[in-house]
């Protein structure tokens, strides 16, 4: 079935050794000091626009095989990455952008040279995923992240550039002419991340990626194997589609789960525990997998902060990661033994 990974940075830690005691040997790595690193945590400030040929950028080939080498120590494999250079210029569409599909295509070429199938990236300018809390209580007195939207529209609006909706899809399209056949050249798989949140706009920034129909849209733009979906349950469910009935229709264009459940609308939710009651029934997605025989990389995501931790790091905490691998992990062997 799946290939069940964990989400890890290229810095040795505790963490690793858990995953390892827990069944898993999978990674789903990040590259040091790029665009999601910079967002999640601003552990780094990286100025690396506009070097992307310089040999020890993150994207490159010497950096990955650095980083895949150090998990490969440890009897770890990276089968894929969650991270790319940054692309703002290339989402919206701006002078410049040339220069950094140029970063992406030395990414994807560095990927497959070192058999690294699939890369998950996104079309969410100037910011990624976004909440508007990280403390909320859960079961048990567990920590939660969440977001309401009426909390966020009180913060003053996000600089930047002027664009449309449809100068953002006309961006994709471009981005996609120019990569997926160095993608399919290279044996490397694309897999594109709703908006996190799936809405329209978000302080004052337009959105593309957050409808079913969107991501139809996408798929007709570059009709390839290559081009496909990284398929996060949470966003999904706060689509108002049947989940289930989605993972069938994409089909083998789904490249990458992230399995996660929430409790909510698009405009006021809640991250709930894997085995909680939430918008999706997880077993029914577990076994929709099955049913389209999906073999890419699945990881547990944004998980609860739970007794002891420090919430230093919302939804990645380390107590909640171990209780997410066994619950997937038990579905995986009750629908498919």
């Amino acid at each position: 079935m799946f290939r069940l990974a964990e989400f890890l940075y290229p810095r040795k830690e505790p963490l690793w050794e858990l995953v390892k005691q827990a069944g898993v040997t999978d990674v789903v790595a990040i590259m040091r000091g790029a665009e999601q690193e910079q967002r999640m945590f601003a552990a780094l400030d990286g100025g690396f626009r506009g070097e992307s040929k310089t040999d020890d950028l993150p994207w490159s080939e010497k950096s990955l095989a650095r980083d895949q080498s150090l998990f490969a120590a440890e009897g770890m494999t990276v089968v894929a990455i969650e991270d790319t250079v940054p692309m703002d210029r290339v989402r919206l569409g701006l002078p410049g952008r040339d220069e950094d599909i140029a970063a992406v295509v030395q990414q994807i070429e560095a990927m497959g040279n070192l058999g690294i199938g699939v890369l998950c990236y996104n079309w969410m300018p100037i910011s990624s995923w976004s909440r508007t809390a990280s403390g909320i209580p859960s079961r048990g007195g567990a920590l939660v992240t969440g977001f309401r939207l009426a909390d966020a529209e009180a913060l003053a609006e996000v600089e930047h550039p002027e664009t449309s909706t449809e100068a953002m899809w006309d961006a994709l399209a471009y981005f996609l002419q120019a990569v997926m056949p160095v993608a399919e050249r290279n044996g490397v798989k694309l897999g594109m991340h709703p908006d996190d949140p799936p809405l329209p706009r978000l302080r004052g920034v337009p959105r593309i990626m957050g409808s079913a129909d969107a991501y139809r849209r996408l798929l007709a733009l570059y009709d390839s194997p290559a081009n496909g979906v990284t398929f996060c349950q949470g966003n999904f469910a706060l689509m108002d589609i049947d989940g289930p009935a989605l993972i069938r229709e994409f089909g083998n264009r789904i490249q990458f789960v992230h399995f996660r459940n929430v409790r909510g609308a698009a405009a006021d939710f809640v991250e709930i525990f894997h085995d909680d009651d939430g918008v999706f029934d997880m077993a029914e997605c577990m076994r929709a997998y099955d049913s389209i025989g999906f073999e890419g990389p699945l990881r547990p995501d944004h998980v609860p902060t739970m007794a002891g931790e420090s919430n230093e790091r919302p939804g990645y905490e380390t107590l909640g990661r171990l209780f997410a691998l066994g619950y997937i992990r038990g579905l995986q062997h009750a629908i498919s033994p």
